[in-house]
């Protein structure tokens, strides 16, 4: 099997089945003349046999239709006595076709056009790495093959998605990906209690689950803090706490927990049937239907009381569940997340929990339509995660999702006035949830004026279309956001604009430019580069004077105030049960997390005036939109004016054009370092609180007998008092350190990259380098095609 064929089939996501055509000795030429009978014996499965013969014809089309721009051979092309030798190494190089004629690609749907063209310039770039892996070791040839390892980007979006038990979140995914079968759903006693993903599986027509499990220390602790939850309850109402706790231990152990310590629940013989958890490995299960897969992670992900008789489940031991859907284009560059609402006690699930919805770019509220408005739960998840989606994190939409819509009229009338009726209801709860969402000011100022977006569905009538239109359950509506959201037109333009700089920057290398051009063009670059890195680093002084100002100002209020908000808390009266509460807070480092309602966050509590002194200022300067504010806007705006140079001097277009790209490039990769550095800079506020407060916390969770609610009590307030005039000062200079650290790294990188590609591009001479015009001017036409108003 030539390299012909290998290429082809990895590049329809086909590799399962190269081992099946090197052993049938299947070249390019009985490769491009198999028959349907050939392909069944190949490709005995119909998912992906429909898929080689799709894209089998449309290369037959292809070839027949461009026969006549066909590029020559590489061996063939510019000056032989450069790649003399080297003709056999450029395997699919020289079966890359010109773009189609216009006619055609007016048949071609948008996305689907992108992903010919990105996929024809990755193989291109795969050659031109290859050729000039056989090239002579020289800087020129060093720069340009660590380029091209860097062109690779797996770019994803996370949608995480919030709501309470039987709101209907699983539903709700099922709809949206046209999956009925995948998530469990439908029983009112069953809720998920692990994380759970759902993304595409581009590897396979497999339904895949991926079981990550929490480690067996961490289970053994979570034991010990189990064991300690029943005995602190014993004697006390048996709230929702002790309920949860006796489920979990129920759900892995049955009823044989209840007469045995903690450290006997560690036997490997409770853990037979996931030896992966034993050995600090992931499980996979691998199906052919969504329906057969749910049945066998149901274990691994939801509590079901009415079905845990007799059946053992591993979701106490489970940190995420990752399941990967085949052929959906939904979710080709998306993750959808089921999130628990609160965190976890946990500390590796409560950190992964953590990381996720920093990560998300959309959030989504899930709730009932009968009291979207109203449900308290659905609130408080987003007042609890609002920080962490907003200054700390990337969210730039929230939509809030009334499901169930189908039940607040009498459909079965199927009559105009119950359609009436649902409309009216629709959208009434609209319009109580936008207001509701305008009256939360503290949330609000974490985000953009047009983030918040409600709709109101229906997935049962999705699904199940009988009284209402799709469009009328507002899934498509859903769909149509994710596509959007999935739409891979930057990532696609972002490769093939650098691989256009990448191949110019050869061919300009082979240029005989006059020396003393390249010198002044040099010199007016250098001297470009100088005033454009002022600018910016006049707006990050600025910058940082602005978030000096704040942070003073939420200094001084801290101290103020600090004392007074924790008294709050820890004088509450809350019935008997507040001592063991607390104690739950000082043990878990001042955080306590029931069930059910608020959690207890005393480090939340002591940092809320330094973190509302920021959060405005914050907001401007980091702005999750992208390309504005005090430091992406001025990166943004950053331009070396390489059109302009190019008029100047004309014969170093090429070399001016991978400078430029270089410039995109580098203001992409410092806006990706922006996104995850920010979310550190507005942490470290809350964090250097925490870390101040543990040996405090320490103190007070040693206490035993019966003053230790008081000697808990006052021991918070002493150290509150002794602490407030270095921690909170603390607090704002760890914030103001990171924060100049982050304006270091971007200047630093902008010289460092700008002088790079200065000297690769203008100060480099004399480096032999292979022939890539053809190459060259098909990615330009590819360029051209993709780059809007062109």
């Amino acid at each position: 099997m030539d390299d012909f064929v290998c290429n082809k089939l990895t590049e329809w996501g086909l590799s399962d089945w190269i081992v099946k055509f090197k052993d049938q000795d299947i070249d390019k030429e009985s490769f491009e003349c198999l028959e349907d009978q050939e392909i069944s014996d190949l490709i005995p499965i119909v998912g992906p046999r429909a898929k080689f013969k799709k894209r089998l014809k449309a290369l037959k089309h292809e070839e027949t239709a461009d026969s006549a721009q066909v590029l020559p051979s590489t061996s063939d092309i510019g000056d032989k006595a450069d790649i003399q030798g080297k003709s056999d190494h450029l395997g699919e190089c020289s079966n890359i076709q010109s773009p189609p004629r216009k006619q055609q690609r007016a048949s071609i749907s948008r996305p689907h056009k992108e992903q010919i063209i990105l996929s024809d310039v990755k193989t291109i770039m795969k050659c031109t790495y290859e050729r000039l892996h056989l090239e002579d070791e020289t800087k020129l040839n060093a720069f340009l093959k660590c380029t091209i390892s860097d062109l690779e980007t797996d770019k994803r979006e996370l949608v995480g998605i919030f709501g309470k038990t039987g709101a209907g979140k699983s539903s709700l995914i099922n709809a949206i990906i046209e999956e009925k079968d995948l998530l469990p759903s439908g029983s009112i006693s069953a809720c998920s209690t692990v994380m759970i993903k759902v993304e595409a599986n581009m590897l396979n027509l497999k339904y895949e689950a991926e079981i990550e499990f929490i480690t067996k220390e961490e289970w053994k602790d979570e034991l010990w803090y189990l064991f300690y939850i029943l005995g602190a309850k014993a004697d006390e109402e048996r709230d929702g706490d002790y309920c949860d706790t006796v489920e979990k231990l129920s759900a892995l152990y049955g009823e044989e927990w209840k007469n045995k310590a903690p450290e006997n629940l560690m036997d490997i013989k409770y853990f037979r049937e996931i030896p992966e958890f034993l050995c600090y490995r992931r499980k996979i299960l691998t199906c052919e239907t969504a329906k057969e897969l749910s049945a066998k992670f149901v274990k691994y992900a939801r509590s079901d009381s009415k079905e845990a008789e007799g059946r053992r489940w591993y979701w106490p031991l489970v940190k995420c569940v990752t399941v990967r859907v085949p052929c959906n284009s939904l979710l080709q560059h998306v993750t959808l997340v089921d999130l628990p609402g609160n965190g976890d006690r946990n500390k590796s699930r409560d950190t992964m929990w953590k990381g996720i919805v920093g990560r998300c770019s959309t959030v989504w509220i899930v709730t009932e339509i009968n009291r979207a408005a109203a449900e308290k739960e659905s609130w408080e998840i987003l007042e609890s995660a609002s920080s962490l989606m907003g200054n700390g994190g990337e969210c730039q939409h929230i939509h809030f999702i009334c499901t169930k819509s189908d039940l607040v009229a009498d459909l079965d009338d199927d009559s105009a006035a119950a359609c009436a009726l649902l409309f009216k209801s629709n959208m009434k709860a609209k319009d109580e949830v936008s207001k509701q969402f305008n009256n939360l000011n503290r949330i609000k100022k974490h985000f953009s004026d047009d983030c918040f977006r409600v709709f109101t569905v229906s997935s049962k009538e999705f699904l199940k279309p009988k009284h209402l239109n799709p469009d009328d359950t507002e899934i498509p509506k859903l769909q149509e956001f994710l596509q959007n959201l999935n739409d891979c037109h930057s990532e696609t333009l972002n490769y093939v604009s650098r691989a256009h700089g990448i191949l110019s920057l050869i061919q300009g290398a082979r240029s005989t430019e006059v020396p003393g051009n390249k010198k002044d063009a040099s010199t007016d670059l250098e001297e470009k580069i100088r005033q454009e890195l002022e600018k910016v680093r006049e707006s990050m002084e600025a910058t940082y004077s602005a978030f000096e100002k704040c942070l003073n100002e939420g200094v001084e209020k801290a101290k103020t105030s600090c004392e007074a908000n924790m008294k709050k808390i820890l004088h509450t009266k809350s019935g008997c049960g507040h001592h063991k509460t607390l104690t739950c807070v000082v043990e878990n480092g001042g955080v306590y997390k029931p069930k059910k309602g608020k959690q207890i966050n005393l480090n939340l509590t002591l940092s809320s005036c330094l973190t509302e002194s920021i959060d405005e200022e914050f907001r401007k300067t980091f702005p999750n939109e992208g390309k504005c504010g005090p430091v992406n806007g001025v990166i943004s705006m950053f331009s070396l004016n390489t059109e302009k140079l190019i008029e100047k001097y004309k014969h170093l277009e090429l070399q001016l054009t991978f400078l430029h790209t270089e410039e995109e490039t580098m203001k992409t990769n410092l806006n990706k370092i922006i996104r995850e550095r920010k979310k550190k800079i507005y942490t470290s506020l809350i964090e250097t609180i925490e870390e101040t407060m543990q040996e405090c916390y320490q103190k007070a969770a040693a206490f035993r007998g019966p003053d230790k609610l008081k000697n808990m009590r006052d021991t918070i307030e002493l150290n509150i008092r002794d602490l407030k005039n270095i921690m909170f000062e603390k607090a704002k200079d760890v914030m103001l350190h990171h924060l100049m650290k982050l304006m270091e790294t971007i200047l630093e990188t902008m010289e460092k990259t700008l002088n790079q590609a200065l000297e690769i591009s203008l100060k480099t001479d004399g480096y032999p380098v292979p022939v890539f015009s053809k190459e060259l001017e098909l990615v330009k036409q590819y360029y051209k095609e993709l780059k809007p108003d062109e």
